[in-house]
């Protein structure tokens, strides 16, 4: 085969799987985004352990005071359990 041919087909080739590789991450995206959109959310009370059990996590690595977590805590309850 002819230089100039063989590095059409290399270059044609590499580019067409540069696109399947982006169709297929994009095609990942979406399936990740679907399956966030249709879970069931989590109910109030569960939500708020998660905040609770994340924001001890915090005060144990020393990334927050208690003071803080406890603040943060009610800020977040009352938006939470309180709907606003």
């Amino acid at each position: 085969m002819h230089r100039t041919a063989v590095r059409y087909v290399t270059k044609t080739t590499s580019a067409a799987g540069g696109a399947l590789a982006t169709a297929g991450t994009a095609v990942a995206a979406a399936a990740v985004a679907a399956s966030i959109i249709f879970s069931p959310v989590a109910d109030a009370s569960a939500r708020m352990d998660g905040v609770s059990e994340d924001l001890l996590r915090a005060v144990q690595l020393n990334q927050i005071t208690e003071e803080q977590a406890v603040k943060f805590e009610a800020r977040l309850a009352g938006r939470i359990l309180g709907g606003a």
